[in-house]
């Protein structure tokens, strides 16, 4: 794959005394023979600053040209050897002061297989894509900052938009300063889908103060507007910045090596090849459709079980419990009965005993055996039960309970053989004068 490019830069002091930007090539020497790119930004607020800028953009410049062709591709193994060289040439600048000097560190380079970029710090490097009649400009392409801000939108802790005036947005989580005991590594990336109209646009976190992605994206792309005035543009957009602001612009022109047969796929249907970033205002993908979660429908389901189940015992169980307080014993009832059926006889017993009419001694004589008859039974005890006898335990064993009803039918045989007997003695007395009288039997 080979490139027919043009080449700009650009590189603004801002309102600071000193310039701390680096470029390879140098501002004014770029021509559309290059292909390698190195731009750098020193550290703001440490000592040389500039020093250590332009030291990255000379040592990874040297090695890579020294080593490596135009028509040739370019392996990392290269790249990190002349980034292990700028780190060395780093270190034996160091005077010793405890604030090191330090660096921010962008490199792309077209070779045969593609582009290959790399970067440190929040310099970034982006591919953009005008529209064609597939699909509208966008972003192919651009690198992440390693800074304290884009650490936080990752994890959500702010927005891209509180990103852009968060007062800690300067602050990077990775440069390339001296003597580290462990030096920042740089991340890689490899772009093969390269198309003719593509624009590189390398920058420093000054080219950004004021412009957003969509507003480079516009200026860049915009049609019928010639490289020159673009670059014009953003010039203009950044005469406010406060920082110094350097950047490399890189149109590609042609593109010599593509399959001139293969057409154009619009970027929602290509599986593009490299790596593929896009805005938020154009999807890389169409959206897909969002699968049903069935946990939590699982989880009402099983609770709404536990709770039909809780209120079923609840009313059910407290019925049965209710329904065993208040069943009366077995026991008690059989007592009762027992003493019911007791009372009864005997009550039968004296009534028809004492409805007998028994002649007075004083006026009837009776013969000498039935006088003797008469004095056995009177002096014979009648075994009625009392009416007031405590009943028997309601809690008797079985064995008890048929002892208790025999015991109460011979108490009324006996009641009933003691009133037969008064009245076959009354018979048998002589029938003089019929008097009235009662029969008392007393209970014991």
């Amino acid at each position: 794959m080979k490139f027919e490019i043009e080449a700009y830069n650009l590189q603004e002091l801002g309102q600071r005394a000193n310039q701390e930007d680096s470029l390879f090539p140098a501002l004014g020497k770029v021509t559309s023979g290059d292909r390698l790119f190195v731009l750098c930004d020193g550290m703001g607020g440490h000592e040389k600053g500039e020093v250590a800028s332009a030291t990255v953009c000379e040592q990874i410049s040297r090695i890579i040209l020294s080593q490596w062709r135009a028509d040739e591709p370019l392996s990392d193994d290269l790249f990190r050897q002349a980034l292990a060289a700028a780190y060395d040439a780093l270190d034996a600048k160091d005077d010793g002061a405890e604030r090191k000097m330090g660096t921010t560190m962008t490199f792309l380079c077209l070779h045969t297989q593609g582009a290959t970029v790399a970067h440190i710090g929040d310099s970034r490097v982006y591919q953009l894509r005008p529209a064609s009649k597939h699909s509208p400009a966008h972003i192919v392409f651009h690198t992440r900052d390693h800074s304290l801000v884009n650490d936080l939108v990752k994890i959500g802790e702010i927005t891209e938009e509180e990103a852009l005036h968060h007062p800690q947005k300067n602050v990077i989580t990775r440069a390339m300063q001296a003597c580290q005991e462990q030096r920042a590594r740089a991340d890689i990336a490899h772009l093969t889908d390269i198309k003719p109209g593509d624009y590189f646009y390398m920058c420093s976190d000054g080219m950004l103060e004021q412009s957003t992605d969509e507003n480079i994206l516009n200026i860049i792309t915009k049609p019928n507007s010639t490289d020159e005035e673009k670059l014009e543009m953003l010039r203009s957009v950044t005469e406010e910045n406060k920082d110094n602001h350097t950047a490399h612009l890189i149109h590609i022109e042609k593109v010599i090596g593509a399959n001139p047969l293969q057409a154009p796929v619009p970027p929602r249907q290509q599986e593009p090849k490299g790596t593929f970033i896009t805005p938020d205002y154009f999807p890389a993908t169409t959206p897909r459709p969002k699968r049903r979660n069935l946990l939590p429908w699982l989880l009402v389901v099983l609770l709404l079980v536990v709770i039909a189940a809780g209120a079923s015992y609840f009313f059910w169980g407290n019925k049965e419990i209710k329904g065993e307080c208040v069943k009366p014993d077995s026991t008690k009832i059989d007592s009762a009965k027992d003493q019911s059926a007791e009372k009864k006889n005997s009550d039968a017993a004296i009534e028809k005993t004492s409805s007998q009419p028994v002649p007075s001694q004083s006026e009837t004589s009776l013969p000498a055996s039935a006088e003797g008859q008469q004095r056995e039974l009177d002096s014979k005890p009648v075994k009625l039960r009392k009416s007031n006898e405590p009943a028997k335990s309601a809690r008797s064993t079985n064995q008890e309970k048929p002892q208790a009803v025999a015991d109460n039918k011979q108490d009324a045989k006996e009641n009933e053989r003691i009133a037969n007997e008064i009245f076959k003695s009354r018979k048998g007395a002589p029938k003089e004068e019929k008097q009235t009288s009662k029969f008392n039997v007393k209970n014991k």
